[in-house]
């Protein structure tokens, strides 16, 4: 088994999820002597910070400051969270306030896998929701609810998070923010996904993305919105996907995520490059490519070399460390830990007060390589950390591991004891995999014991939870099969709507075509009678526009698979196509005009329709 990476980004807490449960990894990034060399981009937000002009502005970047520290200096980002809310609260702006308490909740949930983080979270969040609540402000607290959502499935308490949910969502619906629509339906996603109803969760984020497709992108910012929640969709459906191990879709979605990034502008997109190709390079290594897995976990620490930005090393080394123990490789896990990698990996936990992480890492790589001693004495130095910060999720695998050294040992007493905790967190969160481990292992416990009642027991319920597992796995199966045809079903729907819109615009054009034709004829036939020339030139004018408009429109809609709607490209295009066309028009008007008003005279042709008409209308008569 292998470390499980908390991801840098709050983007990235869905990949958390792909990672086994066996060692634990649970920081952000986390520093290396940051606080003598900084990366130019933490210096550059303080500089930021110091130059806002409103309270709005200074708000933006305590926000972005405070959440980028979090992955260099937590302490440093504690700091300057209570100076945001401190600012916030003295301009008794409630909008500022709201905002501060989320930025808080959210920097917080950045460690979602210690508790201390995700109870400070949670009290945010609720401060936040209580400020939006009394200030009737539906639409913040609808976004407070959905993070509360979040945060309490890192507990896990999934009832909880979709009561919050359900709520965040009924606010949400009422109001006319499709960002916040997107965003609650990618949380419901999330929500059922956890509670093992895939369909529901696909069909979610389905919408969600629908949805972010539709949105009007008429200015910049509009622009901006929609590549971030397209983004965030394709985020949230590769989780799904490597949740149901299908990890091409997997790779698939979160290539589209990444290449979203070019077309966003923000400065921190190239670190956020880095982190990306590290996470899809964990996609590979669970569709066990190893080869390109360990091309793209190098890739990312090349990336943050040459960024300077040491701290995005962290994900790089993880991952490396991970794929030697995927790869049942422990002596060259040791030779990593030891190298300057490993160092620089011990370092940067050791600042963030984590070295019970190492410990650990160094306890189960001792244990694969029959080192007893050395593995009970790294587990006695890791335990006190796990126990006392970790939430159940993350003392599991701690516990799995230490009753695998004590069944090598022949401490059975011990072993037991481990596995009992095991399958109590197992039990309680509703791991049927690990409650399923730790039976069998104790079923063969009792065994050696010649405890044969206790044995039977525990045979009895591992049978009981591979069958559940065996029928999840069906179940799997099963959602792999619905996800394709949901995809397709969704995808037929959206052909079908642009065949019906495509049908509509070709009717209009039709109709737009058919009648400049009838008014190109009326104008002839004006021209074979006499009329005033003014009326002429009058209706004229109006067709030649409407013909020379109209040809604009053609090129304008047939010209996007060359220009992309890039704004430079399309006003070159217009550029040319007016320098071409407006003398055209002017030029041929002119001499169009000039023609039916110079010979505007009763034409022997107008004779002979006048007489025909005349001569109708005198048999009519008679």
């Amino acid at each position: 088994m292998f470390l499980n990476l908390r991801a840098i980004h709050n983007l990235l807490s869905m990949v958390n999820r792909m990672a086994l449960w066996y060692i634990v990894i649970l920081c952000t990034a986390v520093s290396m002597k940051v606080f003598a060399q900084q990366p130019e981009a933490i210096d550059s937000l303080k500089i930021a910070l110091a130059e806002a002009k409103t309270p709005d502005e200074k708000g933006y970047w305590y926000d972005n400051l405070s959440r980028t520290m979090m992955n260099v200096n937590p302490k440093a980002a504690d700091s300057l969270g209570e100076q945001f809310i401190l600012f916030a609260e003295e301009s008794r702006n409630r909008k500022l306030m709201f905002d501060a308490y989320m930025s808080n909740g959210l920097r917080c949930s950045y460690f979602r896998g210690q508790k201390a983080y995700i109870e400070r979270s949670i009290v945010y969040y609720e401060k936040a929701l209580l400020i939006a609540e009394q200030n009737n402000m539906e639409k913040r607290s609808g976004a407070a609810l959905l993070q509360l959502a979040d945060i309490h499935l890192a507990i896990p308490d999934k009832d909880k998070a979709l009561k919050y949910v359900a709520e965040g969502s009924s606010r949400i619906a009422a109001t006319k923010d499709d960002s916040l629509k997107v965003e609650s339906n990618n949380i419901y996603g999330k929500v059922y996904l956890a509670r093992n109803e895939k369909k529901m969760a696909l069909r979610q984020h389905l919408i969600a993305l629908e949805i972010s497709e539709e949105l009007k992108a008429d200015n910049a910012e509009k622009k901006r919105l929609k590549n971030e929640l397209k983004r965030n969709c394709y985020l949230y459906l590769a989780n799904f996907y490597a949740t149901i191990e299908s990890f091409d879709k997997a790779i698939d979605n979160y290539t589209s995520a990444y290449k979203m990034l070019d077309n966003l502008t923000d400065r921190r997109v190239p670190y956020q490059r880095c982190i990306d190709i590290n996470a899809i390079g964990n996609l590979f290594a669970q569709k066990k490519n190893y080869d390109i897995a360990i091309s793209y976990f190098e890739r990312s620490i090349r990336m943050a070399d040459s960024l300077k930005f040491a701290t995005l090393k962290l994900p790089g080394y993880v991952s490396m460390l991970n794929q030697y123990l995927r790869m049942d490789q422990p002596e060259k896990a040791l030779n990593y830990l030891n190298s300057s990698a490993g160092k620089n990996l011990k370092e940067y936990l050791t600042t963030f007060r984590m070295s019970g992480i190492i410990d650990q890492a160094y306890a189960f790589v001792y244990t694969e390589l029959s080192k007893y001693d050395s593995a009970r004495k790294y587990f006695d130095k890791a335990l006190p950390y796990f126990e006392a910060n970790l939430n159940d999720n993350n003392k599991v695998g701690l516990y799995l591991q230490m009753g695998k050294l004590f069944t090598k040992t022949g401490e059975t007493a011990k072993a037991i004891e481990n596995y009992l905790k095991a399958k109590e967190i197992g039990e309680k969160n509703g791991s049927l995999e690990i409650t399923m481990t730790a039976v069998k292992y104790l079923d063969s416990l009792h065994k050696n014991k010649s405890d044969f009642r206790t044995a039977s027991m525990y045979n009895g319920m591992y049978y009981l939870y591979k069958d559940s597992i065996d029928k999840l796995n069906k179940e799997k199966e099963l959602a792999q099969v619905e996800a394709t045809a949901e995809e397709q079903r969704n995808e037929r729907i959206r052909k079908e709507q642009e065949e019906t819109k495509r049908r509509k615009n070709n009717i209009q054009y039709m109709a737009i075509t058919l009648g400049i034709v009838v008014l190109f004829i009326a104008l002839v036939i004006l021209g074979m009678f006499k009329v005033s020339a003014g009326l002429i030139k009058a209706v004229g004018f109006f067709v030649f526009l409407m013909l020379f408009e109209f040809i604009f429109l053609v090129f304008k809609k047939n010209i996007y698979s060359i220009t992309n709607g890039e704004p430079w490209k399309d006003l070159i295009f217009m550029i040319a196509l007016a320098a071409l066309l407006v003398p055209l028009h002017h030029w041929l008007e002119h001499k169009v005009l000039h023609y039916l008003t110079s010979h505007n005279r009763l034409t022997s042709a107008g004779h002979h329709i006048r007489n025909k008409l005349f001569k109708r209308t005198n048999e009519g008569r008679q």
